[in-house]
Formats: structure tokens, C-alpha cells, sequence
């Protein structure tokens, strides 16, 4: 392989010339046309690049169902969900971290477990959780890596990066960054610079991550990838070698096309879609630094002076110039304390890539696995081969390390950062819109709201009180559909788990609840040892919850016929609660107001404990990690309450269509109103047109296998809300249905009738219910 290694090299050099070092005079400049605002195109791209890279946009943007290839197990269903931080193509907050397993033997070789060496965490179907390879004694957190520049990295001849490494520390500064390798070539994607392809990058997470298909791009499609004058794939294309190769180091097999098993013919994504994509990621161009106030230009001296640029080299060479990646693309020896113990082809357990900087205002959490929720800390974590930069940064007057976090400030970001992925100022939606307010609101409740969806957006640092177990590190994390507020994909149910044994349900010890993700280890929290059934739950919407807050318990017990006394075959249930009072909220109806709702998510989603208030049982007051409790105030929760009270139901859409009206006499005549009843009245007497009687019913197969919940029995669900039916997909408790024909056709139970009379409908009645409930 050396010989190779070496071999390759020499045709780098000769391909390109050598392109500059200590001995070839100063480095040329950094290139005027490579920077741009943070999600958008390079600005060297042409006229058809540019279009390639909005196309390649929208495909890492779009949701993927079942029925395009998602899955059978996946993590996310679309690309941007670990790239959005602080645009799509950027990294991701601490919810999106995922996991890398192994098998690490005695001999100390190490195999890859779980999908390519990816832990996915749902199934398809009824099963609903992936399990863990028995196998698996190796887990790693990984965070999600920011694209931007990406393609200029891709530019770099090897021997810029090769020009400096030192894997023997022969020059003595307990520095000894070294090179891995892929296929011969310098890797430089990747936590361990395990990859040298962006499309290899790219084509192992579609696989690994979402379960799509692809084939590895054709010669010509790779030829017209925005890539001109790179040496590395000069080299690769020149030696008839394959340009695909892994990403994350999963080994998906990128030299042949990825298949499944899904039903979905393969491939599942198009080779013009997945060129569009690549693309769009090489064109991905890096922000421009900020101008140095006297502060920056103290800090840019003082991270020469600690020796930062001892592995974030400020510039390498590259045939447009020198790029101010502020790395060199080099394995360096961290230290046990960051060890994860996977081993990448060179790279062993503790070996990780040089962190690119440009853009690190914006796309915290920082190192390889998102455990540090500032720079400072990022700095204060670094061991091994940075312990020294480390100890200057930490023994350095406050003064100076002020002066120093300024600089790394400035390279580019700060503008976009904020604590979660709303923008800086952004404005509040107009009254009445999705994610506006319901009604006009005071000078003081509008800077309520807005502080209460600055909470609500809010990326929950671990310091203060996220975890150690939990499935969102905010609340944004999981209601962002169609906007800040609103429902989550597939990519984000809720894990629920439990025993049933001979038809009898039984809870385990430690609740239903099977967290995604945890803070005190790199490992999946587990769920209860023989747990024998896994149910997944959909993220509701929380829009018009203000509403449904203020409907009076009595509205609801009125409608209730749990006997089914008036023989239509629905028996609608209350859920009474311990206290008396009646459930409004949640799939099983197991919350009765949204202040209660509030509590319940912020201590079972995010693992943050909450003021014991004397009254509500919900949430809980304190927990076993080492944060003073309660970990969130008073006055933030009621902050964060009255947000989600203020919310406005979804706006109605064509109202006056004479389909609209159609449709809703349907709605009626079929008999869907009798659980979906169009409106209940509030406290006050006026109308709440949520199209629900927020009671309990049996609607689930006969043969389903759930979870129960009190009196709600496996098959008992809470009658959903249907407004804002057209924009928060997926549908049903699981999110298995993925249009709303689809949600309809699972109904059984008490609605085998409403579904039967539905199936006879005529196409066009069918097409005009359809048009009347997505105008809602």
C-alpha cells in the first residue's frame, strides 16, 4: 500500500507542479470569489452550476416516504435534518447526533456492527425500533459536519496536505499530524479524514441513514461535477479508479449500487438527483471572515502564539489560491478523554481529522461527537497531541482568551449564530398565520412571545439541565413542520415500548418511554431487557393548543358514549385523570391543559427537570445527572406556555370553493363528524373549530400491538385535531400513513363504518372530501 501511496503522490506532482511550501517563496492569495452568506452557491459557479446547486437544494431539503425508498430503517428522512445548523448544508444540533457501533476483537482489529457501521434507530412497520447487533461492544457519537467549502477541499492537491504532516513529530513539537488514506489518495472528509470523495460522502449516509438506493455516479455525470483543476480527482479519473467511496467510514459498498429490500425498485434515487446533490454540496461555498477589530487581531496573535496553527494551518494551497480552511486535514492523537475507540482505515480510536474553522460562530455543538456547547469549552476539552495549545489557552489571562474566541468569532458565521435555528431578529409571523399569534397582542405580550419562542427554539446546553437521557435538546427539535410550532417527521417519533404478554399489557420499571439519545454515555439509552412490543409516536402540532386549552371539561364529557347507548357503534371515552380532571392532550389524551403539556415535555423529551409547583404531576422535579434543579426556571416555563398558547390555529385555505363545501357535506353525510366533530365551545362560548371531540376511541386493527395508557387500551386513541391537516404529514399516532387517503384507509374499529362509506364515494366526492380536508 506504501508503494502505491507513493506512487500516487509522484503523479499528483507531476499532474499539478508543486503548489508552494517553506521553500517556493510567500503563498499566493487567498481567491476574492469563494465566499459568500452561509447556505449559498460559490460565487465562481456559472449560470448552469447555480441552477444544478438550488435543484441539489431541494433534493437535500425534501422529505422521503416509504413509498420513495425511505427505509426499512433509517434515522432522518431527508438530508438537511443533520445539515441545518445555521442554514441547510450546515451541521446539526446535539438532537441529530447519531451513532457509530462496532466489534472491536482481542487482536484489536475492528469490524463495523449496525448498518455499515451506523446505528439506525427505526423500522418500518410494526416493529418500530432497530435493534442492536448482539455483536456490538464499540459506540461512538457523532455529530453532524458542516459542508461549506467542502468543494474546495475536494480542489486540493494531496501535497498540500501532505506538506504537513509530521507522523514521527520529527521536528519536536508534540505535534505529528499524518495523513489517511483512501484508495491511495489523502482523505480529508469525514471526522477522520477516512474519505477523499464527496460523493462517496454523500452516497453512504443516503444509504446508512435514510435507507435510498443510489448507483455511483457514470463517468460523464462525474466529469461535469464542479470540481475543475482538482488534483486528487484529476488522479482518481486519470488511474481508472471508481471517484465513489464511504462516508462517515460506513461501508456501504459505494463501488457498487446500494440495494434493499423495501419494495421500492432500486435505485431510489436518481442518478440526475444525486449529481444535483453532490453538487449542490460542492458548491457550498464558506463565509467570508469578518473584518478584525483590535480584539480579533490580539486573538489571531495569541492562537499563533499557543500554537493553534499547529493543526488549524490558517491556509493551504490549492489551484485557486491559498484557502483559509484553518486546518490541515491531518490526524492528530486527541487523547483518551476523546478516544471513541472506532478505527477508520489510518486512523485509530483517538485519532480525528482537524476540525475545518471557517463558519464556527454558527455551527455549535462542537468536537467530533457535540459534547461541547461553546468554543471555550471545545478549547478547554482538547488533549493529546493539543494538550499544550490547550494549557497556553486555559493558563492565558481572561483578556487574552476574550481576545482569542473574538477571532475564531470572525471566521465567518457570527451573523447566523444563535441559540437555536431560528435567525438572529427573525420576525413573528403575522396574527393568524402559521406560527403567528392567534390575536393582535400588547407591546409586552408580543416581547412575552417572543421570548417564549426564543425558549422554545432554544438548543438546551447540557450544562444547563439536557438529559441524560432525552429525544429532543429543545422544543423546535421536534415541531418545526411547516413552521416553528408545528408538527415532526418520521425521523423524529417518539420510541414507546412495553410487554404483552397473553393480550395483557404490562409497563416496564422504568416507563414506556425508550429515549433516542443520551448525555452520560456514547451509547443508546437502553430499553427494558425482553421488552416484546415498540410503538412509535408521531409529533402532534401544537397550533390552536391556546384553544383547546380553554374548552371546558364538561364540553367534553358531554360527548362521550362509552356504552355506545345510541347504538351508531362509537363509544367515545373521557380520559378522567387521578385528579378528576379530563385529558385534552396527547395521543392518549393523558394530559388535561397545556401548562401540564409543557411540564410533561420538558422532563420526559428533553430530560430537564422542572419547579415543583405542589399541584401538577407531570414532569418531574428532579434527576440523577450533576445540574442543580430545577434545571429550568419558573418564569421560563411560563414563557415557554404562553408561546405555545398564543399560537393561532392553521389558517383556513379557499374558502368560497364550492369543492371546499362539497366536500364538507361529504365529511358529514359519511359520518366522520361523529368523531370529528367540526367545533366545541369555549369557556367563554365561542367556537373552536378543531374538528375533534378530544375523547378516547378504539380505531386501531384488531390484531395492533401498542402500548396502554390507564384506561386507553391499546387500540384507544385520542380523535386528532384535523386542522392543519394538509401541512403536517405524516398522519396517524405512528406516522405510518403518509397521505391523508392513507390515514383514512387505517381506520378500523369504531370507524369500519365511516371508512366502508368512504371507500364507496364516487372518485369525484372522494376528490372533494380530499380537498376539504386539506383546506383546513
Amino acid at each position: 500500500m506504501q508503494v502505491f501511496r507513493t506512487v500516487i503522490v509522484a503523479a499528483t506532482l507531476v499532474a499539478v507542479g508543486c503548489t508552494g511550501g517553506d521553500d517556493d517563496g510567500p503563498p499566493p492569495p487567498v481567491p476574492s470569489d469563494i465566499f459568500a452568506p452561509m447556505g449559498e452557491v460559490a460565487p465562481y459557479a456559472t449560470a448552469d452550476q447555480k441552477a444544478t446547486f438550488l435543484r441539489g437544494r431541494e433534493v437535500a431539503e425534501r422529505r422521503l416516504t416509504p413509498h420513495e425508498g425511505l427505509g426499512p430503517d433509517f434515522n432522518v428522512v431527508f438530508c438537511a435534518a443533520c445539515h441545518e445548523k445555521p442554514v441547510t448544508g450546515g451541521s446539526a444540533p446535539r438532537y441529530r447526533n447519531f451513532l457509530l457501533v462496532g466489534q472491536q476483537l482481542s487482536d484489536g482489529s475492528f469490524t463495523p456492527t449496525g448498518k455499515n457501521g451506523v446505528q439506525t434507530g427505526y423500522l418500518l412497520g410494526k416493529d418500530a425500533r432497530s435493534p442492536t447487533d448482539a455483536t456490538t461492544n464499540v459506540t461512538a457519537t457523532r455529530n453532524g459536519i458542516p459542508f461549506f467549502g467542502v468543494g474546495l477541499l475536494a480542489e486540493l492537491p494531496d501535497e498540500s496536505i501532505l506538506a504537513h504532516a509530521d507522523p514521527d513529530d520529527l521536528d519536536g513539537d508534540g505535534i505529528s499530524g499524518k495523513p489517511n488514506y483512501d484508495r491511495g489518495f489523502v482523505g480529508r472528509f469525514g471526522r477522520k479524514s477516512q474519505t477523499v470523495s464527496i460523493e462517496g460522502f454523500i452516497r453512504g449516509p443516503l444509504f446508512n441513514h435514510l435507507g435510498l438506493t443510489t448507483v455511483p455516479l457514470s463517468e460523464a455525470k462525474k466529469a461535469a461535477l464542479p470540481v475543475p483543476s482538482a488534483a486528487s480527482t484529476t488522479n482518481v479519473r486519470a488511474l481508472g479508479l471508481q471517484y465513489g467511496t464511504t462516508g462517515h467510514g460506513q461501508a456501504a459498498a459505494p463501488d457498487e449500487p446500494t440495494e434493499d429490500d423495501d419494495g421500492v425498485p432500486d435505485p431510489e434515487l436518481s442518478e440526475d438527483d444525486l449529481f444535483d446533490l453532490v453538487s449542490f454540496a460542492m458548491l457550498l461555498a464558506p463565509p467570508a471572515p469578518d473584518a478584525l477589530d483590535a480584539s480579533g487581531e490580539r486573538g489571531k496573535q495569541a492562537f499563533a502564539d499557543m500554537g493553534c496553527d499547529g493543526c488549524h494551518v490558517p491556509t493551504l494551497v490549492s489551484p485557486r489560491g491559498s484557502i483559509p480552511v484553518y486546518s490541515d486535514l491531518l490526524l492528530h492523537d486527541m487523547g483518551e478523554a476523546l478516544a471513541d475507540g472506532v478505527i477508520m482505515k489510518e486512523a485509530t480510536g483517538s485519532e480525528f481529522r482537524t476540525q475545518p474553522l471557517w463558519g464556527l460562530a454558527a455551527t455549535g455543538p462542537y468536537l467530533h461527537d457535540g459534547r461541547a456547547d461553546t468554543i471555550d469549552e471545545a478549547i478547554r476539552l482538547h488533549g493529546g497531541e493539543a494538550t499544550k495549545a490547550r494549557t497556553a489557552y486555559s493558563s492565558a489571562p481572561e483578556g487574552t482568551k476574550t481576545d482569542l474566541l473574538a477571532f475564531l468569532e470572525s471566521l465567518g458565521g457570527r451573523d447566523l449564530a444563535s441559540g437555536g435555528l431560528l435567525a438572529p431578529d427573525a420576525p413573528i409571523p403575522a396574527v393568524g398565520e402559521y406560527g403567528g399569534p392567534v390575536a393582535a397582542l400588547s407591546e409586552a405580550d408580543t416581547e412575552r412571545y417572543r421570548r417564549g419562542r426564543e425558549l422554545f427554539d432554544r438548543d438546551t446546553p447540557i450544562a444547563e439541565g439536557l438529559g441524560p437521557r432525552f429525544n429532543g435538546d429543545s422544543c423546535r427539535a421536534c415541531h418545526f413542520e411547516p413552521t416553528i410550532g408545528g408538527a415532526g417527521p418520521l425521523g423524529l417519533n417518539v420510541v414507546r415500548h412495553g410487554f404483552i404478554e397473553n393480550g395483557v399489557f404490562r409497563e416496564p420499571d422504568m416507563g414506556t418511554m425508550a429515549h433516542r439519545l443520551a448525555t452520560d454515555v456514547a451509547a443508546r439509552p437502553p430499553a427494558e431487557e425482553g421488552a416484546t412490543v415498540f410503538e412509535l409516536r408521531q409529533t402532534p402540532a401544537l397550533y390552536g393548543l391556546g384553544l383547546i386549552d380553554k374548552i371546558p371539561d364538561a364540553a367534553i364529557v358531554a360527548l362521550e358514549d362509552p356504552n355506545d347507548i345510541d347504538g351508531d357503534g362509537i363509544a367515545g371515552i373521557a380520559r378522567r385523570l387521578p385528579d378528576g380532571r379530563v385529558g385534552k392532550l396527547g395521543w392518549k389524551a393523558g394530559v388535561p391543559s397545556l401548562a401540564d403539556f409543557t411540564r410533561d415535555a420538558m422532563s420526559n423529551e428533553l430530560g430537564v427537570t422542572v419547579p415543583d409547583d405542589g399541584t401538577s404531576i407531570f414532569g418531574f422535579a428532579t434527576d440523577d445527572d450533576d445540574r442543580a434543579d430545577p434545571e429550568m426556571s419558573a418564569a421560563d416555563l411560563d414563557d415557554v406556555t404562553f408561546f405555545m398558547q398564543q399560537l393561532a390555529p392553521p389558517p383556513r385555505k379557499m374558502l368560497g370553493d364550492p369543492m371546499v363545501a362539497r366536500g364538507e357535506a361529504t365529511f358529514e353525510t359519511i359520518g366522520c363528524v361523529a368523531c370529528h366533530v367540526s367545533r366545541l365551545m369555549d369557556e367563554d362560548g365561542e367556537p373552536v373549530t378543531l374538528y375533534s371531540d378530544l375523547l378516547l376511541h378504539d380505531v386501531a386493527s384488531t390484531d395492533a400491538m401498542g402500548i396502554e395508557d390507564g384506561p386507553a387500551t391499546i387500540r384507544h386513541f385520542r380523535t386528532p385535531p384535523l386542522w392543519g391537516l394538509g401541512e403536517t404529514a405524516p398522519y396517524m399516532h405512528d406516522g405510518q400513513a403518509t397521505t391523508i387517503e392513507e390515514a383514512i384507509a387505517v381506520h378500523e374499529g369504531e370507524a369500519d363504518a365511516v371508512r366502508a362509506a368512504y371507500e364507496q364515494l364516487g372518485a369525484t366526492e372522494r376528490e372533494e372530501l380530499l380537498v376539504f380536508l386539506r383546506s383546513l
